[in-house]
Parts: structure tokens; C-alpha cells; sequence
């Protein structure tokens, strides 16, 4: 017979004190960073002290030419699609499930988001993709959702033969690899990755992006670091270097403090990723064994960031029982960090997508009004999606244990839930 579950009177099966996973992870040498930037200098104008440092850092992790810091994620990838040159009614496709910043910022550029449907990963679905290119075409952006990554080698391949740049939304997958290669390296045109608070690396706020096209760069650079570090880096013979002192008029650059807390957690990316790895193996092997729930889905050789685990409940294997009902009983259980992350769903879910010359009345006509039940895949996806953290810390192993009881506690009682 079944254990009791917590939901209807029984016993706890996560007994430890919450919250457990608690990010960043600020220690003493976080503050002595932060204070010693604090005393250099709080403004750069410029590229040069922990801007330099961390950029420079940054392009050789990832292999590429140039890094440029900007105040988020969100401005990293508009100013990479600023950087690209996209006119007014270039296509772009994108991920229908990803976080809504990945592709928000193209109406801003006057470019027409084409959305795709996801795969089993949870990734940009290559076959879809194919299928959207048209003459109008001129990019593809994917996400490497939840740190796992996308197909870079297929969705390269595609947008070479047809003449595509290809970016990347790495904002998930700080570290993530596939077939030894970084994300966000040598695969794309460029790539964007988000410093902020609850990211693998962060500065509280801030972000990055990584090309190896001096063009994109420098213009990247104009739209939203006018002055000294234009007029230093773009060349004086580029048509665009009479821009330098003004840009294009706005300005994203990145607070120091912020990049000095970056930095010094930059030195324990490695580490960090070790542990998410070892735990989220014991994680994928347990909970592919329960009923009613799947392990997320790693292609092979590819060696995710685990941002955060997402199971992917199976309803009609426990009689039907909604994913809402399953998730009280996991947070009555004490395993209060599942979550049903509902702010990452299919954009078309969202009125910016399904009514977007509400906000944006000079869009061009063809951009596409979209709405529920386009991409079946990705709705399923999100509608089933629970969400964990993966752990850092060594000794949190007992957490891990308690979280997977919690679980096959609430598998082997479902029946008590109908």
C-alpha cells in the first residue's frame, strides 16, 4: 500500500530547510571583487579594466574574435540583430518555445519573427525550420533551451546552403558543449548569452555577445556604446567611423560592479559544471525510471549547462491526473523548488504575438498574427514541463535523494490525488 501523501496528511518527504538551491553563490571573494572595482572605477567608457578582461576572457573560451558587454541579455541579442543589419521585413525564424526575449527584440529591428516548432529536446525543430525558409529569409535564432543544445552542426548546415546567418540565444547554456565544441562558438554568426541574476554566470544584470564578424561587431558597438569606445575601435577608413561620437543614439553598456562580480564567478564555471553534471546523471537515471514522468532529452555527445532539469509529465499515464494536481503534491511533499515555469511558454500564447500592430502599428503587413495551437509540440512541451535546479554544491546529494523520494512518493500515491 502507498505511502500517505503529504497533501492529505502524511509525513514530508524533503525534511531539509528551504530554500536549498539558493543563487548566486556570493562568498567573500565576490565582495572583495566587487569592492576593489568599486574603488578603480564605477563608469568605462571604454574597453579596456574588467570590461577588457572579462571580454577577452569570454572570446577565448568560446573561441572567437571579438566579445562585446552590454547591460543584459535582452540588449545583447538587439544588438546583435542591429549588428546583422536587418532591414524592415527580413524574416528571421525563431524558436516558437523559448524565453520571449529571445525574439522581441526583432520587432524592434523591423525584422518578422517566423516562429518554428520544437523537437523532443525542447529545441528549435531543424525539419521546421527547413520548411520556413523563403526568399525573404535572411537569419534563423535558436535558444539552447534549458542548457541542453540545440543541433548546431544540422542548423549550420542549413543556413550555409541557403545563404543564412545563424544566431544563437545562449542565455541557458554558459559551458554547454556539443561534440566537444562551446555553444556560442564557431558554428553561428554570433551568439548572445544573459548575465543576469539567476543565470549560470552573473553579474546581477548584464550580457554578452560573441561574433567573429568585424562588421556585426562595430555596429553592435555603435548602437549602444556611442563615444570613446567607437571612436577607439572603428577603424578610421570604415564608412561607419563618422558615426562614432553619437551611435545610433542609445547606450547599453554594462555597470563594472556588475562585470567584476561576473568575472570572479567566471573562474568557477568548471566547477560548478562538474557538479551539475554528476547530480543531473543520478537525476535523469531515477527519474527515467518513474512512471508518469520523462528525463529530459540529451542528444548525443552533447553535454548540457543544466540551467534547470525539466521533466516532462505523462498525464495520461497516471489516469489523467493534471500536472497542476502532481505539482501540489511535490510542493506539499516539501520540494518546493519544482516549479511550472509559466512565463516560458510558446510565444504564441502571448498577445505580442497574437496582436502585434497593437504595439507595433508600422509593422510590415506580412507579419504573422499567431495563436494557440500552431506548434503542438511546443505546447505540449510547456504544458508539461516541471521544472528543477540542478544542484552546485557537493554536499547537497541528500537534497537530491529527498527531492527524487518526493517524487516517487507522489508517483507510487497518485491514486490518492484522483
Amino acid at each position: 500500500m502507498s505511502e500517505q501523501l503529504a497533501l492529505l496528511g502524511g509525513n514530508r518527504a524533503v525534511t531539509h530547510g528551504q530554500p536549498r538551491f539558493v543563487w548566486p553563490i556570493l562568498t567573500d571573494a565576490t565582495d572583495r571583487a566587487v569592492l576593489r572595482q568599486m574603488r578603480d572605477t564605477i563608469s568605462i567608457y571604454d574597453r579596456s579594466g574588467v570590461f577588457a578582461r572579462f571580454e577577452d576572457a569570454w572570446s577565448a573560451r568560446h573561441k572567437r574574435s571579438r566579445s562585446l558587454l552590454t547591460n543584459s541579455g535582452t540588449s545583447a541579442l538587439h544588438s546583435v540583430y542591429v549588428g546583422a543589419d536587418l532591414k524592415r521585413g527580413d524574416q528571421v525564424i525563431a524558436p516558437a518555445y523559448t524565453f520571449h526575449a529571445t525574439v522581441s527584440p526583432l520587432f524592434q529591428a523591423g525584422a518578422v519573427p517566423v516562429l518554428a516548432d520544437c523537437d523532443a529536446t525542447g529545441n528549435i525543430d531543424c525539419d521546421h525550420v527547413e520548411a520556413l525558409i523563403g526568399s525573404r529569409t535572411r537569419a534563423v535564432v535558436v535558444t539552447h533551451m534549458w542548457g541542453v543544445p540545440a543541433d548546431m552542426p544540422r542548423l549550420s548546415s542549413i543556413c550555409a546552403r541557403h545563404g543564412l546567418m545563424l544566431f544563437e540565444d545562449c542565455s541557458h547554456a554558459h559551458g554547454a558543449t556539443y561534440g566537444g565544441n562551446p555553444v556560442g562558438g564557431k558554428d553561428s554568426t554570433a551568439a548572445a548569452w544573459s548575465l543576469q541574476g539567476q543565470k549560470i554566470i552573473t553579474g546581477g544584470e548584464g550580457g554578452i555577445l560573441s561574433t567573429d564578424d568585424d562588421r556585426l561587431y562595430h555596429r553592435a558597438t555603435l548602437f549602444g556604446h556611442y563615444n570613446k569606445r567607437c571612436v577607439k575601435e572603428i577603424p578610421r577608413d570604415s564608412d561607419l567611423q563618422r558615426f562614432a561620437v553619437t551611435g545610433m543614439g542609445l547606450k547599453l553598456r554594462a555597470h563594472p560592479l556588475a562585470i567584476a562580480m561576473a568575472e570572479e564567478q567566471l573562474g568557477h564555471l568548471d566547477g560548478w559544471l562538474r557538479e551539475k553534471r554528476r547530480f543531473a546523471r543520478i537525476m535523469s537515471e531515477r527519474f527515467g525510471k518513474l512512471r508518469g514522468l520523462r528525463a529530459p532529452v540529451v542528444p548525443e555527445g552533447c553535454d548540457p549547462a543544466w540551467y534547470a532539469f525539466v521533466l516532462q509529465y505523462q498525464p495520461e499515464e497516471l489516469d489523467g491526473l493534471p500536472v497542476e494536481r502532481f505539482h501540489a503534491a511535490l510542493l506539499a511533499e516539501g520540494a518546493v523548488e519544482a516549479d511550472l515555469p509559466g512565463s516560458t511558454c510558446p510565444l504564441s500564447w502571448f498577445p505580442l504575438y497574437q496582436e502585434p500592430h497593437q504595439l507595433f502599428p508600422d509593422a510590415v503587413p506580412e507579419q504573422p498574427c499567431y495563436k494557440r495551437g500552431q506548434f503542438p509540440t511546443a505546447e505540449r512541451f510547456s504544458s508539461n514541463a516541471i521544472k528543477l535546479p540542478v544542484w552546485v554544491n557537493p554536499e547537497d546529494g541528500e537534497v537530491v535523494e529527498q527531492y527524487i523520494a518526493a517524487f516517487e512518493k507522489v508517483v507510487g500515491g497518485y491514486k490518492q490525488l484522483l
